[in-house]
């Protein structure tokens, strides 16, 4: 097991990384704990909340609520069930929620931590590559039909445990879903980290055992330090978007759920890399991306049926805009990004390329 201090200017915590260490989460629980409440969604819950409750109902009592599985379960529907449930099984302020999940369950999880009783402590515990970014930083919300992640706060977690043992019954689109951040996180801060993707994983078959674990310890090692140094998003915290706002508008034109957040990001970063070289004049060999994504099944097109104006309205309402400019992530070279006002028509025109309206 590796052990990581999480940094941010509000808030410490460790994060375990390793496999099998689920047995060892009473020990990461620290101070008086009143109740647990354990949410989960459908898939992990057949999976993995039994062993769970076990390890927890020696130590403490141990309540769980199971959510849908998927991006629909980002609702305020569903979150409000949350609270109903942890009303009911009279959680206190001396309680605690553990999200046993991926990124949809740490989102929902966090942000009903964040608002009971005007919030009560939580541990992330991530069940998915994907969560190894989500999981640091203490973003946590639910969506909005008119936005992803619009309504919520940032929460720091007690800790995190990650135990890569979970990970095992993740099909590989989930897998691959996940590795899109890993590969984020490569470009944008990382250049030995770019080089060992490159060097070392040559398919998703690829992506497990010890391979697995750097990967993880790497893409969070990369989120720390930029969470570390911009907590509330304020600056270069919005470089972890890379990708994402291209990404996030076509989950959105989609419908939630309708195609996977890595497949989006991974398609997003494709159509940022290609406004880099756009916007700066530059020759970034954008082919090569797009060939190397190929090789891991990443979708490298923006799915048809998807309107270019429609998809244009949503990233102007992207997290990233002012005053309904649109601000994007770009790439100066491997490892090195900044935020930039880039010009409307030169989207659209790129957008109309691909898109049928």
């Amino acid at each position: 097991m590796e052990v990581l201090q999480i940094k941010t200017q509000t808030k410490d915590y460790p994060l375990y990384v390793g496999s099998n260490i689920s047995i060892n989460l009473p020990e990461f629980i620290k101070g008086k704990v009143t109740k647990i409440l354990i949410i989960t969604d459908e898939n992990v819950s057949n999976y993995y909340l039994k062993h769970i409750e076990e390890i927890l109902k020696e130590h403490f009592p141990v309540t769980s609520f199971i959510i849908p599985s998927g991006e629909k379960a980002k609702s305020i529907d569903v979150f409000y069930k949350c609270h109903t449930h942890a009303l009911q099984e009279k959680l206190d302020r001396s309680s605690l929620v553990i999200a046993l999940g991926g990124g949809v369950v740490g989102d929902l999880a966090g942000f009903v931590a964040a608002t009971y009783m005007r919030g009560v402590p939580f541990i992330q515990m991530p069940t998915t590559l994907l969560a190894h970014d989500s999981a640091v930083g203490g973003k946590v919300a639910i969506n909005h039909e008119l936005g992803k992640n619009m309504i919520g706060v940032f929460n720091q977690p007690e800790s995190v445990v990650y135990d890569i043992s979970l990970l095992k019954t993740l099909p590989e689109s989930e897998m691959r879903s996940g590795f899109a951040e890993v590969i984020k996180h490569a470009l944008i801060k990382d250049v030995e980290l770019y080089n060992w993707l490159k060097k070392n994983v040559h398919s998703m078959a690829d992506v497990q055992g010890e391979h697995l674990q750097h990967m993880i310890i790497s893409g969070i090692k990369v989120k720390a330090d930029v969470v570390y140094e911009d907590e509330n998003e304020t600056g270069i915290r919005a470089y972890l978007n890379f990708g994402h706002t291209l990404g996030h508008a076509i989950e959105a034109e989609l419908g939630y759920g309708q195609i996977s957040h890595g497949d989006a990001v991974a398609i997003g970063m494709l159509f940022a890399i290609k406004v880099s070289e756009n916007h700066y004049g530059i020759e970034l060999n954008h082919d090569s991306f797009l060939a190397w994504f190929e090789q891991y099944g990443f979708p490298i097109s923006i799915p048809s049926g998807l309107s270019a104006t429609s998809l244009l309205e949503r990233m102007k309402r992207d997290k990233k805009s002012k005053e309904d400019k649109i601000r994007m992530v770009l790439l100066r070279e491997i490892g090195t990004v900044e935020l930039v006002q880039v010009n409307e028509e030169m989207i659209r025109s790129m957008l109309g390329e691909v898109c049928n309206d």
